[in-house]
């Protein structure tokens, strides 16, 4: 794999990283008062949160070796 790949996929994974603890963080948030105004927006955010780390977790796999496709 070219060494520019693999930094844009280590920079992804990092980022993919960072959304699934800002998610984790959204959900205490939710666990704490799931109906209150807080709750309800922690929910919105977590339900974004995830699907960006669903698109970046996409974009890490179509950078990877055609190797590791196969496996």
């Amino acid at each position: 794999m070219d060494d520019r790949f693999e930094h844009i996929s280590e920079r992804l994974v990092a980022i993919e990283e960072e959304l699934r603890d800002l998610a984790y963080d959204r959900l205490r948030v939710v666990a704490r008062s799931p109906d209150a105004d807080d709750g309800v927006a922690a929910a919105a955010d977590e339900k974004r949160l995830l699907q960006a780390r669903r698109a970046i977790a996409k974009a890490i796999k179509a950078l990877a070796p055609s190797s590791t496709l196969d496996d």
